[in-house]
């Protein structure tokens, strides 16, 4: 039985990602702000053809609309968990935007949303402010997606790249202006490196992909990331671009170019750079890598939040160190009364074996056990 079960749940998987694998270039990282996969921002997720239903979907009293917005580095397994939901759940319509973490949080903290999606737990203030939509409570992170940040390059005959946090620092911070640099050739000597210039994107709105990627930097090179990090970009030069897609855009189209984004926009030929850590060998951005590296997380929230501490300086083998997590945020008590059906019912069933099985297929890593029976046991609590 449990092999037929892991059967079915791969080939509803499948037939989930064909689907949303042909979006993917106009979805995710942090967070996109043209509006998810057709580019259409009001587009409600739930509007394309559906799979079948799966048996840990519990509809209970959900109906209505259920309205989320923010990061866009979930917006693919946002696609796949609607399809199977709404199959099930046909009273219940979900239109989910991916406007960024940082748009996600505010409009969740304005009361315009039911839950949001961010890359990066909340801030202090922000668990204070969110009082005054949560009556008599507070706001919670609830870790739900993990994956690789992939650092993306487009550099003519070089199929292979090595970087590490310092050079990745220079490179970024415009202190390494070519190809050919002896820092890169250090790393790669086999490599026939051109003298092409180096054209490094980042994201032009706020971001829990920057977030995450400058806490890298800063925890593995900070003599060399003298920044103190956070959702905007706060380097300067370089080029920026519109969410996750914009940046996998710009590296597809241009020589020369670098960036960074879920490994999920790391398609239709984009290579990744392999990245140098303590371990023995270069580490690949793989959902398997990502994995090894988010099991070291350690809850870090208070109470019934489940912020997590990620280690971004992995000794582990094959433990991918630029990795990010994406936390649905949702009040601990007094949600609305009207979508609280709706948003215990779709965010039990992302958090079941069924949702977080869907994850790997889609380019993403599951969250560890552990760490995703306390999501359950949390959402069951929401009131």
């Amino acid at each position: 039985m449990k092999l037929q079960r892991k059967n079915r749940l791969r080939a509803l998987s499948l037939g989930v990602v064909a689907v949303s694998g042909a979006l993917a270039l106009t979805a995710c990282g942090s967070d996109d702000t043209s509006g998810g996969p057709s580019g259409d921002k009001s587009k409600d997720s739930s509007a394309a053809a559906a799979p079948s239903a799966s048996s840990d979907i519990d509809c209970a009293d959900a109906k209505g609309e259920l309205l989320a917005s923010g990061s866009s580095a979930q917006q693919n397994a946002i696609d796949a968990w609607v399809k199977s939901f709404t199959a099930a759940c046909k009273d219940v319509r979900i239109n989910y935007s991916p406007d960024g973490s940082g748009a996600g949080v505010t409009a969740f903290l304005q009361g315009r949303t039911a839950f949001a999606g961010s890359d990066s737990a909340l801030k202090p203030e922000e668990i204070t402010k969110s009082a005054e939509v949560c009556k008599s409570s507070q706001a919670i992170d609830l870790p739900m997606v993990g994956g690789p940040i992939a650092i993306g390059y487009n550099v003519p005959g070089v199929d292979n790249l090595v970087l590490d946090a310092k050079t990745l620092a220079h490179i970024f911070d415009g202190k390494i202006s070519a190809w050919n640099d002896k820092e890169i050739k250090a790393l790669n000597p086999d490599a026939k490196l051109p003298s092409t210039k180096i054209q490094a994107f980042h994201r032009s709105d706020e971001s829990g992909t920057t977030d995450n990627f400058t806490k890298y930097l800063k925890a593995v090179a900070p003599a060399d990331w003298k920044y103190e990090g956070g959702k905007a970009w706060q380097a300067k030069g370089g080029q920026s671009a519109q969410g996750s897609s914009g940046l996998a855009q710009q590296v597809k189209q241009t020589a020369g170019a670098i960036s960074y984004f879920e490994l999920s926009y790391a398609t239709d030929g984009i290579k990744t750079v392999d990245i140098k850590t303590k371990a023995a060998e270069p580490v690949k951005a793989t959902t398997e890598n990502a994995s090894k590296a988010i099991a070291a997380a350690k809850v870090a929230g208070k109470g019934k939040d489940l912020a997590l501490e990620l280690d971004y300086n992995p000794s582990a083998d094959g433990a991918y160190p630029i990795t990010l997590v994406t936390y649905e945020i949702a009040c601990e008590k007094g949600n609305k009364a009207d979508s609280l059906p709706a948003t215990k019912s779709f965010l039990n069933y992302i958090a079941s074996e069924d949702g977080q099985g869907q994850l790997a297929d889609a380019g993403y890593a599951p969250i560890p056990d552990a760490i995703i029976a306390k999501v359950r046991e949390t959402i069951n609590a929401l009131s």
